[in-house]
């Protein structure tokens, strides 16, 4: 997962089932569990769902919806958008049902169960419009969308399981408009027509349940690309409310980062298919507000802003949508068990985030410099941003305790740390890797040779992987991990950039729009006022130095549209994908006097700290910073 604006610090089918159906006992079932969802039947924006398990032998069983699912490290309470909760016999009477918990239900008289009804509320109308709703709401990528024009199908906001039959097969059905596009990254097992031609029925198999969360679809007036990557097939799925995209457009930006991705990562076993499925946020009551993406084994839901120019759209594809597909490394080919035998309810999470996220966001970064999709100073701007960032969260907090608690406090709200010190752990691992095997084995060569070892069906030990991969690299490998990941100590980084030949120092870096270099925002908030104002720093940053900004200036308006401090990490998400050329307006006030910005965007610069190539580097030092940067 990657939450993409965190990372910036800102904050029914009601049909009969009476035929007889084989037992089951608790722990088996002969039959899948039948599920429909039904999208041209919706009352009031809710989904009706049915679910046929076959029949039981027990007398109660327990159905739950997710309460928290992978990738997330958060509670997100599926159940509680669920809506007239009933089961029902097989002579069509109701059963008693008693709500347990936000996310379950206990069935009674269960031996006599033919179905369960229900119906399903979207997330994203409820980020708005919290409608009631307590709690922390689901992360944007990992919601529901529930609109006459798209669904954005996260399936285990729709379909939950009995807790002894998590294990069993699932056939799923899905009916939906005729005229509707849909895609999925489950197998397509046939589609029927309604007598009248107007509805679809498109069926699909599920091997167990794990599969029915792993696979999202998105259903709707879509726009389709399907390309091959070498011998990956990519189906990048857009729904852009306004128009204002295509995937299309989009298409040669995905096509050429995949296949820089695919010349990195080299002979780690990759899927035949993969699925981007993009969701462009108008930035409306009901559009998701959670900017970022979601990985699957297969796929991946990506919610970035719509307002976004071709270029920024562009840039945030790369930035996110390349972090999701490194996934398919860790933790997806390298997991513990925590992860492998994953309990929705209550959860037990692995110590090992510096791995899944850290890593992967560090091989998300430095491939663009390895396959040359970007200089050499672009990727030390962006990692010297990813040390002053971490410093905002507790940098003497070991990684390994914060994992494993993540859900609680303190530990809960430095998870942000994983974009940030976990990449930066990657990349040490990286240098010392190199520099251990005269630049013959990496970070990445690492990760592959725990992939051969375990792979997706073979979980790792959570207790014994460190000293694993301490047996497998170099005492000074091991002595780093426990020193700085399992230990709370802070990391010297200039003592792994010298090792490389570089060192700190002043330079004009370009930066954007919402920044003076590295993350120090150019914004500040009056809370007491609801106002957001230009801070000291704006005047650090070339182009509004050119526009005359000054600190205090008070901001009313972005490009026509109000700015307070309910919406403004959607509008300020959208000033993050700005790119050059592109005209803006802003309406400010000043000592109370209005003043009003027409500009055209030109590169903006600041000078702040880099790292610059040390004039005394060794000669060795500098083939270790070229096997590095290039290989």
């Amino acid at each position: 997962m990657k939450n993409y604006i965190d990372i910036l610090g800102l904050s029914a089918i009601l049909v009969g089932c009476g035929a007889a159906k084989p037992k089951v006992d608790d722990l088996a079932i002969s039959n899948p569990i039948e599920t429909a969802l039904d999208l041209t039947a919706v009352v009031d924006d809710k989904v009706p769902v049915t679910i046929n398990p076959g029949r039981f032998t027990k007398e109660t069983v327990t159905y739950r919806l997710p309460r928290v699912v992978q990738g997330t490290y958060s509670v997100s309470d599926f159940g509680k958008y669920i809506d007239d909760f009933k089961a029902y016999d097989y002579e069509g009477n109701e059963l008693s049902v008693s709500k347990e918990d936000t996310n379950t239900w206990v069935i009674n008289d269960a031996k006599k169960l033919d179905k369960l009804q229900y119906y399903v509320n979207d997330t994203f109308d409820i980020e708005g419009n919290r409608g009631g709703m307590q709690g922390e709401q689901p992360f944007s990528p990992s919601g529901t969308n529930i609109d006459e024009e798209n669904y954005v199908l996260n399936l285990h906001g729709f379909i939950g399981y009995f807790d002894s039959l998590k294990n069993n097969q699932y056939a799923l059905d899905v009916t939906a408009p005729a005229t509707f596009v849909r895609t999925s990254a489950l197998e397509d097992k046939g589609m029927k027509s309604s007598a009248d031609g107007r509805a679809i029925t498109s069926s699909y198999f599920a091997q167990r349940y794990f599969d029915i969360t792993d696979n999202p679809m998105m259903y709707g007036k879509l726009d389709v690309e399907e390309f091959m990557v070498g011998d990956i097939k990519i189906v990048l799925s857009v729904y852009s409310p306004n128009k204002v995209h295509t995937a299309a457009s989009m298409k040669e930006t995905v096509f050429q980062m995949m296949e820089a991705q695919k010349a990195y990562l080299g002979d780690v076993n990759t899927t035949p298919r993969y699925d981007i499925y993009l969701y462009l946020s108008d930035g409306s009551e009901t559009a998701p507000k959670g900017m970022g993406a979601l990985e699957h084994h297969t796929s991946t839901v990506v919610v970035l802003p719509e307002a976004s120019s071709k270029e920024g759209l562009a840039a945030s594809i790369i930035d996110v949508v390349a972090h999701e597909f490194f996934h398919i490394v860790t933790p997806l080919s390298v997991h513990s068990e925590d992860v492998h035998y994953f309990d929705y309810n209550q959860p037990t999470f692995s110590k090992h985030l510096w791995m899944y996220e850290g890593v992967t966001e560090y091989f998300a970064q430095h491939f663009q410099v390895y396959e040359d999709l970007i200089e050499s100073d672009a990727f030390y701007n962006v990692m010297m941003s990813k040390i002053a960032t971490s410093k905002r969260w507790d940098d003497a907090m070991s990684f390994t305790i914060m994992s494993e608690n993540i859900l609680d406090d303190p530990y809960a709200p430095n998870y942000g740390n994983v974009y940030m010190k976990g990449a930066l752990i990657g990349m040490c691992i990286d240098i010392l890797m190199r520099k251990e095997s005269d630049s013959n084995r990496s970070m990445l060569s690492l990760m592959k040779e725990l992939s051969a070892k375990y792979g997706k069906e073979k979980p790792f030990e959570d207790d014994k992987i460190i000293a694993e991969i301490t047996a497998m690299t170099y005492p000074s490998v091991g002595k780093f991990l426990k020193t700085h990941v399992e230990g709370d100590v802070p990391i010297n980084y200039d003592e792994y950039f010298a090792m490389v030949g570089l060192k700190k120092g002043e330079t004009e870096v370009e930066t954007n729009y919402i920044f003076a270099g590295g993350q120090n925002i150019i914004f500040d908030g009056d809370q007491a006022k609801g106002t957001i104002f230009f801070s000291s720093m704006a005047e650090k940053n070339s182009f509004w130095e050119s526009q005359g900004v000054k600190a205090g200036d008070v901001i009313k308006k972005v490009d026509g549209a109000e700015l307070t401090m309910m919406n403004a990490q959607q509008v300020i998400g959208g000033m993050f994908a700005w790119q050059p050329g592109k005209e803006i307006t802003m309406d400010l006030e000043r000592d109370g006097e209005p003043v009003h910005i027409e500009a055209t965007l030109t590169k903006a610069y600041a000078i702040d700290e880099s790292l610059v190539e040390d004039e005394n580097a060794t000669e060795a030092q500098k083939a270790l910073r070229d096997a590095w940067l290039k290989g």
